[in-house]
Formats: structure tokens, sequence, C-alpha cells
């Protein structure tokens, strides 16, 4: 692994975001709540500068038969943002169920529903990040 990777789950109100260390671990940063797409842009070229990524892995909401539908579209579209914004390698990365399983780690640790939504989105981008690490960091996502 050559740096810290961010990890970007993307969704219409919020961008959780989450990063790598050099002992190959996610950690989830923050959620972004969206309000348009340059500012948007500007709050995650923030966190690239302080974080020094050198690589953005974005998750892609696969369908349960592994189809794409209208999120995928969306997501796949706010990735051409991101290649025009950003010089480093962008990957998709397949993220069927990050968010259940992050809402469900997070009732079964008791968090309250109110913090529960604050890291809800973060922890899945850990989440799919995390299995990126386990699969290898490949160049070459989806």
């Amino acid at each position: 692994m050559s740096g810290p990777f961010l990890a970007l789950d993307v969704g219409d109100r919020t961008i959780g975001v989450a990063v790598s260390d050099e002992l190959g671990w996610a950690h989830p940063v923050r959620t972004i709540r969206r309000k348009n797409l340059q500012s948007d842009l500007d709050e995650l070229a923030a966190i690239v500068e302080e974080r020094g990524a050198t690589r953005i892995v974005v998750g892609l909401p696969l369908n349960m038969d592994d189809t794409e539908g209208p999120r995928a579209a969306k997501t796949r579209r706010f990735v051409e943002r991101l290649r025009e914004r950003f010089s480093l390698p962008i990957v998709l990365w397949d993220e069927r169920l990050t968010t259940w399983e992050a809402e469900r780690l997070l009732r079964e640790a008791g968090t309250r529903r109110d913090k529960r939504k604050e890291w809800v989105d973060a922890l899945a981008a850990q989440l799919l990040l995390q299995s990126y690490l386990d699969a290898g960091a490949p160049e070459n996502g989806l």
C-alpha cells in the first residue's frame, strides 16, 4: 500500500469518509452533509490534502444480482466529477450491505439513534475501505 487511501460512501444527502493508515487499517473520518457539488468537492479536497491521500476508493452500490441501478449511475456521475477535480487514481469498489452492516454494528454497540445517524455513512466508508484493503488494494476496481 502506498500512502493513505480515502474511501467515500456517496449518498444523496451525505458522503461518508474513511481513511487508511500505514498498517492497512481503515478508520472513519467524518460524514459530509451535502450542499452542492462545488462545496462537496471543496470539502473533499481539504480532506485529501489534510490526510495526504494517494488514492480515492468510491463505493459503487450494486444490486444484489450484480446489476447497476439508478443509484450506481448517480455514483458514476459523481466519480466523473471527482476525476475532473483530482489527479489521484479513483477506484470504484462494491459497497453492497456496508450501510446495513454499519447500522447493525452501531446498534449492537448501543449507540443512540442520533449518533448512529451521524456516523453510519463514515462507518460504511470504513467497511468498504477495509474490504478493498483486505483484497490487496487492486488498482482496478469495478
